[in-house]
C-alpha cells in the first residue's frame, strides 16, 4: 500500500480567495491547530504575492516569514514557498544579484522548499533558479505549468520535466494553477516522469474552480504522485483547492496509505480562519470566489488570480459604467462583463503565443483582454492600450513564448519601433543591488538580518517605500474603513461616519470617508499643497489604479518645469498588478503634478498639466 502525503496551501488559500492575507499575529494563532490536525507533512507558508501584500497593509514580511515558519519546523513539518523564477516574488523580471540573494534570505528565514515556475516554461528562466536555490541550501522543486492547448501535450510536459531533472531539480511540481488539466492526461504525464526517474518526488497542485481537480488528484495518485496540495474550509473549493477531508477520504478508499485528520483540530483551525475573515480579510473576498464555475474551463484563468480579479473587476466595472451613464449608454452587470472578459481572454491567448496563464502572464493576458473589452465598449479599437510589461512578454524579453505571435501584433510592434528578442531574458536586467544599498544607507535604513531588508526594498521598491513612510498603512486603513461602512450601513436616517483617525508611528492622521459616488474632502494626509499650480492642458488617468511617478530606481521622475517630448513617459498607473505607462501626446513643459506617487486615482482624474511648447 503506497503512501500519499498532503500539503496545506495556506498561502494560496488566501490568495485564491481575495486580496490580502493574515497578519503575523493571526498566523501564529492558527499554526498550533494546523499542526495538531496531524495530516500535513508540508505547509505552504509564503511566496509570491503573499509576502508583498504584507507591505500593502503596513506589516514587515520578513518578520512575518521568520515567525510563521518556526512552529512548523519545531513540529517536523516542511515549509514551502512559491517563486516566479526570473521574477522571483514580483510581477517583473529581477536582476541576477537579487535572484541569488532571494534564496539566501528565504533559507535563512526558515523556508525549506521553493517551488520554481515560469509561465512560459522556459528552462532559461527556471534552471538558474534551481542552481541558486540549491546553492543556498533549499530544496529546488521545478514546476511544469499545466494548461490545455494544441501545444501543451503530454510529450511536451514529460520532456520539460526531463530537462529540469537533468539540470538538478530535486522535485517536480505539476502546477495545474487553473485546474484545467485533464485528469487522464495528467496521469500520463506523471507516469512518463516516473518512468524517466522513479525516485523523483512529484507534487500535484490544482484549483477546484472548473471542476476537474478531484478526478485529477485520483489519476496522478494512481500514476505515482507523492504529495497532493489541499485546502481547508472555509477557504476550500471555488477558486481555491479541494478540501483535505474529501481528498483524504477519496485516497483512503482507493487503497492508499494516508494520515488521519484530527477533526477537533480541523474545526479549531476552521474557526480561527473564519475569525480572520470576520476581522478584516473577508471584506476583500468576493462572494463569487466561493463558487465553482465551469465557465473557467474556456479562459483557463488561474485560481490564484481569481481572488484579486473579482475585486479589480468591480472597480473597473464601476469606472466603465460611469462612462456609460455619461454617454447615455446602458450599464453592464458583473455577469455581462465577466462573460465578455472570458471570451476576450480566449481570443487574446493564442494571439500572444499561448503563454501559460499563471503569474505574471495570466495577469498580462487578462489585463490585455480587459483593456480590449473596456476600450471596445467605448467605441475604440482592440489593442489600443498595451502596457510595456505586456509588450515585453510579446517581444520575448521574459522568455520564449510557446507559440507564434499573431501577425497584427507583429505589425504593431514594428510600427512602434519595438524589436523581438531571442537572447537570454536575464541579459535585459543588469545587477542593481548596490544601487538599493546606497539608497538605504542614504535614508538611514537598516539592511536587515541576512540583508533581508535590502532584499525586500530591491524586490518591491514602491511598496517598500510606502510601507516605510506609513502611507501603505494609512491607505489600507482608509480603504478598510470604507468597506466596513459600506457593508455595515446603518438603518435609513442614521448618521454615517465622515472621518476616521489613523495612528502611525505615534502620530495621528485624520482620514475622510466618502460613500457611493461622493468624493472625499481633501485632508492634510494627501493634499498636494506644495505642488505648484500651473497652466496648460490636463493629463488624465486612462484607467483606475495607483499613480506612480517611476516604477523602479533606474528611472528619473519628471518634475515640474521639465521639458517633455511626445512619447516621453510621464508616470504610471499600476492597475491589476501591471504598470501602465502614461506618455506625453505633445511637446511641452510640465507645469503641475496633481497627485502624489502612490495615490489612488480614478479614470479621467487629472494627474498632471503640461503647457504646450
Amino acid at each position: 500500500m503506497r503512501e500519499v502525503k498532503f500539503s496545506l496551501l495556506f498561502r494560496d488559500m488566501w490568495q485564491s480567495a481575495g486580496k490580502y492575507q493574515p497578519r503575523v499575529d493571526q498566523l501564529l494563532k492558527v499554526a498550533p491547530a494546523i499542526i495538531r490536525m496531524g495530516c500535513f507533512d508540508r505547509i505552504e507558508t509564503n511566496g509570491g504575492g503573499f509576502e508583498q501584500v504584507n507591505l500593502l497593509f503596513g506589516e514587515n514580511p520578513n518578520t512575518s516569514v521568520r515567525q510563521w515558519t518556526k512552529p512548523f519546523h519545531e513540529a517536523g513539518i516542511q515549509t514551502h514557498m512559491l517563486d516566479r523564477a526570473l521574477n522571483a516574488l514580483r510581477m517583473s523580471p529581477c536582476p541576477q544579484d537579487l535572484r541569488k540573494l532571494f534564496y539566501k534570505v528565504k533559507k535563512a528565514q526558515g523556508t525549506d522548499i521553493t517551488r520554481i515556475f515560469c509561465g512560459l516554461n522556459d528552462p532559461r528562466n527556471v534552471i538558474p533558479s534551481i542552481q541558486y536555490a540549491k546553492a543556498a541550501g533549499m530544496i529546488a522543486q521545478a514546476s511544469l505549468c499545466i494548461t490545455h492547448s494544441p501545444i501543451h501535450t503530454v510529450e511536451y510536459y514529460v520532456n520539460l520535466a526531463k530537462t529540469f531533472i537533468d539540470a538538478g531539480a530535486d522535485e517536480i511540481c505539476l502546477k495545474d494553477m487553473a485546474g484545467i488539466g485533464r485528469p487522464v492526461s495528467l496521469g500520463k504525464i506523471t507516469e512518463g516522469i516516473k518512468a524517466y526517474n522513479k525516485d523523483i518526488i512529484i507534487q500535484y497542485h490544482s484549483h477546484a474552480g472548473p471542476g476537474f481537480n478531484v478526478a485529477s488528484i485520483l489519476e496522478v495518485a494512481k500514476a505515482g504522485c507523492d504529495y497532493i496540495d489541499t485546502g481547508m474550509s472555509p477557504l476550500s473549493w471555488g477558486t481555491g483547492h479541494a478540501d483535505i477531508i474529501t481528498v483524504q477520504e477519496m485516497l483512503k478508499d482507493a487503497g492508499f496509505k494516508v494520515k488521519e485528520i484530527n477533526m477537533e483540530a480541523y474545526m479549531e483551525a476552521r474557526t480561527l480562519i473564519q475569525e480572520m475573515c470576520d476581522d478584516f480579510l473577508g471584506y476583500y473576498i468576493p462572494e463569487q470566489n466561493h463558487l465553482n464555475n465551469s465557465l473557467l474551463v474556456k479562459p483557463g484563468l488561474p485560481g490564484g488570480m481569481m481572488g484579486s480579479l473579482m475585486t479589480d473587476l468591480a472597480d473597473n466595472l464601476k469606472s466603465l459604467n460611469k462612462w456609460k451613464v455619461k454617454n447615455n449608454q446602458p450599464e453592464l452587470t458583473t455577469d455581462q462583463i465577466l462573460v465578455k472578459l472570458f471570451d476576450e481572454v480566449a481570443y487574446v491567448w493564442p494571439k500572444v503565443g499561448y503563454p501559460c496563464l499563471v503569474t505574471p502572464f495570466s495577469q498580462y493576458v487578462k489585463n490585455l483582454a480587459l483593456m480590449n473589452v473596456i476600450q471596445m465598449e467605448k467605441g475604440k479599437e482592440r489593442w489600443s492600450m498595451i502596457a510595456d510589461n505586456i509588450w515585453d512578454m510579446i517581444l520575448g524579453k521574459s522568455g520564449q513564448l510557446p507559440g507564434p505571435v499573431a501577425p497584427e501584433l507583429i505589425e504593431m510592434a514594428k510600427a512602434e519601433g519595438r524589436e523581438f528578442e531571442t537572447s537570454d531574458p536575464q541579459s535585459h536586467y543588469p545587477d542593481n543591488l548596490e544601487d538599493y544599498k546606497a539608497k538605504m544607507l542614504a535614508n538611514g535604513w537598516e539592511l536587515g538580518e541576512d540583508n533581508e531588508e535590502l532584499f525586500e526594498y530591491a524586490m518591491h521598491p514602491s511598496q517598500y517605500e510606502a510601507y516605510k513612510s506609513g502611507k501603505a498603512k494609512a491607505d489600507f486603513e482608509q480603504d478598510l474603513a470604507e468597506r466596513k461602512a459600506k457593508k455595515n450601513t446603518p438603518a435609513a436616517g442614521a448618521e454615517l461616519p465622515k472621518t476616521i483617525t489613523v495612528s502611525l508611528n505615534g502620530q495621528n492622521y485624520q482620514v475622510n470617508i466618502a460613500y457611493g459616488n461622493e468624493v472625499p474632502e481633501t485632508t492634510s494626509a494627501n493634499n498636494i499643497s506644495n505642488a505648484p499650480k500651473g497652466e496648460g492642458e490636463e493629463i488624465q488617468a486612462p484607467l483606475e489604479g495607483k499613480f506612480y511617478r517611476v516604477k523602479d530606481s533606474q528611472e528619473q521622475p519628471k518634475n515640474v518645469g521639465d521639458a517633455v517630448k511626445t512619447g516621453d513617459v510621464l508616470g504610471y498607473i499600476e492597475a491589476m498588478k501591471t504598470y501602465n505607462a502614461i506618455r506625453a501626446d505633445f511637446d511641452g513643459v510640465l507645469t503641475e503634478i496633481s497627485v502624489n506617487s502612490g495615490d489612488a486615482v480614478e479614470e479621467d482624474d487629472v494627474i498632471m498639466k503640461i503647457a504646450r511648447a
